[in-house]
């Protein structure tokens, strides 16, 4: 007689954890609500049984959790899991999302959804006030325009398939965020684990960009041979920390001036003599690499050359994300720009003459000239300390310079001082130096925890303006620091509001009725401490107006940083 096959039971929310498992999520970070029960309870179980799953960090809001995993992508490329609690979760993410997609970062954000029985017909029925005013029509509206991918789970059979095409997805180039949604109901289901099928990487992963065709290679290389005033413009090529010993070694080679142009990573050693800072000059190049950009220069500020030739390397050449891009190339290749430039490269050095080579370096020795004027003009900006109640941000800027080091990791949402923070905090090494993408204040905070997740042992500062510091929510993000010992170091722009709305409004109307009149609407409430708001959590805070005070301070916070706790310096800068 036949034994009765064994059924085995478990939940939804057992098979999500599972599936967390199986496509490598390390950390879930969390902002949890009513409709996470569920997921909670089996946590609880696993805990119990001494079951692994990834860990979980409680953030208090969820633009903190949001970008601690984008700030995590950023140092490792690999993508983590945020949870947040149904619609409102999903709109307090939806910023982050933005920021997310426009620096190609892969995170699967997931939220709840309120419970569609209404009369306890099903285990997770609703039982609370908020499951009826939590459900609009169209949730996952909140964040289309940022996903790559969306998606309602719709039965607990799905879970495992659900979560590693969540996963593929997003991380397969370009990377990118996506979004799932899980009803109450379906993550209480159960289910024999007989039918969950495995969908492991090796047959179901992320697709990478590739190389280019050769002979588009060997025409970007015959280019280049001839040309006499060869240049390079370049923002996030450094995601991948090979991008800047290789694009020196091409620059080198070939005579390029490299530009990085809102940089959201180190694409060349700011010390090298082929960099040549952060404004592309154009109008005199013949020859053009556009490598990983997405805004090489301002068309209204830059004077163009309408015969250069372009070539453009990107991993997303077509910007498919933006509605109108407008800048035009010869030659397009979408691939991984660093296999692409090694085999450029290879084809330079096969096709190069002595008198190629000869002519290269004497470029580089006239841009070697050249960096040395610039940093020499930098030097001198940064030698007037300002004075009291106003320091000079490129002073500070150099002070931290010499104090942090070549290995510290830079988080710049400077905005307005954003290139004073490029410019005079010089950086050296891949990985060093982290830039912003979107358009959505607030970044740098999660950001830069999220960094410090990844590398514990990095030094890591975040330049911030006091408007952004705003926005990133800084109590949320100084309370992980304690909880979850994250040390992070601030450096906080205080100039009293929005320099960024002042200078827009003086750029359409120069000579307008808000100029005559000072009414910018730009200013914010004068003299907050923010410093406290670190104190708060148990980190330290320092406020410096004396220019005279700013060496001593920097020591003293990276002192307390490297002790264990956060640290933020808040410096008053001169008044927008």
């Amino acid at each position: 007689m036949d034994k009765a096959p064994q059924v085995k039971l478990h939940s939804t929310a057992h098979y999500f954890l599972e599936g967390l498992n199986d496509i490598g999520v390390e950390y879930l970070f969390s902002n949890f609500g009513t409709d996470h029960a569920p997921l909670i309870e089996e946590m609880a179980r696993w805990k119990k049984g001494g079951r692994r799953y990834p860990k979980v960090l409680n953030c208090p809001h969820e633009n903190t959790a949001m970008h601690m995993a984008a700030g995590f992508a950023m140092a490792t490329g690999r993508g983590q899991a945020v949870l947040v609690h149904v619609d409102a979760g999903t709109a307090n993410s939806a910023m982050a999302m933005h920021n997310a997609r426009r620096g190609r970062l892969p995170l699967v954000l997931m939220a709840g959804k309120a419970p569609y029985t209404v009369r306890g017909e099903l285990p997770g029925s609703r039982d609370n006030y908020v499951h009826f005013i939590q459900e609009p029509f169209d949730q996952s509206g909140i964040v289309r325009p940022y996903a790559k991918w969306e998606w309602t789970l719709p039965s607990g059979v799905m879970t495992k398939e659900t979560l590693r095409r969540a996963h593929t997805v997003a991380h397969s180039d370009p990377m990118g965020p996506v979004y799932l949604m899980l009803p109450r109901e379906t993550l209480t289901q159960t289910w024999d684990e007989a039918a969950m099928r495995p969908f492991p990487g090796e047959r179901y992963g992320a697709v990478s960009a590739g190389a280019a065709d050769t002979a588009a290679i060997a025409q970007i290389a015959d280019k280049l041979l001839s040309a006499k005033h060869p240049v390079m413009v370049t923002s996030y090529a450094g995601r991948n920390l090979e991008a800047p010993a290789l694009i020196e070694e091409v620059a080198r080679a070939a005579g390029i001036r490299v530009f990085e142009a809102g940089p959201l990573y180190l694409n060349i050693s700011r010390a090298s003599p082929c960099f040549a800072g952060m404004m592309p000059a154009i109008a005199e190049a013949d020859v053009g690499l556009l490598v990983d950009v997405d805004v090489p220069w301002i068309p209204t500020h830059t004077k163009e050359n309408p015969h250069t030739w372009w070539a453009h390397i990107d991993v997303d050449v077509v910007k498919e994300c933006f509605p109108i891009w407008g800048f035009a190339s010869n030659a397009r290749l979408q691939g991984d720009s660093v296999l692409i430039l090694k085999q450029l490269l290879e084809a330079l050095r096969a096709k190069a003459t002595p008198a190629f080579r000869e002519a290269a370096a004497k470029r580089v020795e006239t841009m070697r000239g050249e960096g040395n004027e610039r940093r020499a003009g930098l030097a001198k900006q940064a030698a007037d300390k300002g004075k009291s109640g106003a320091v000079n941000p490129h002073y500070l800027c150099a002070e931290i310079s010499k104090a942090i080091g070549d290995d510290a990791i830079v988080v710049n949402e400077g905005i307005r001082n954003g290139p004073i923070v490029n410019n005079q905090i010089m950086r050296t090494k891949p990985g060093s130096a982290i830039g912003f993408a979107g358009g959505g204040l607030g970044s740098s905070s999660g950001t830069a925890l999220g960094i410090k997740l990844a590398k514990p042992d990095a030094t890591v500062v975040q330049m911030v303006g006091d408007g952004g510091f705003y926005f990133g929510n800084p109590s949320s993000a100084y309370a992980v620091s304690k909880q979850y010992k994250l040390p992070i170091f601030t450096v906080l722009f205080d100039n009293s509001g929005w320099s960024a709305v002042k200078e827009a409004t003086l750029r359409v109307y120069p000579e307008g009725d808000a100029k005559a009149t000072n009414e910018f609407n730009a200013l914010l409430a004068p003299d907050i401490e923010f410093a406290k708001i670190c104190e708060a959590a148990g980190g330290y805070g320092e406020r410096v107006d004396d220019p005279e005070a700013v060496r001593a301070a920097i020591q003293r916070c990276l002192a307390e940083v490297r002790g264990g706790r956060s640290a933020l310096m808040h410096v008053r800068i001169p008044v927008l």
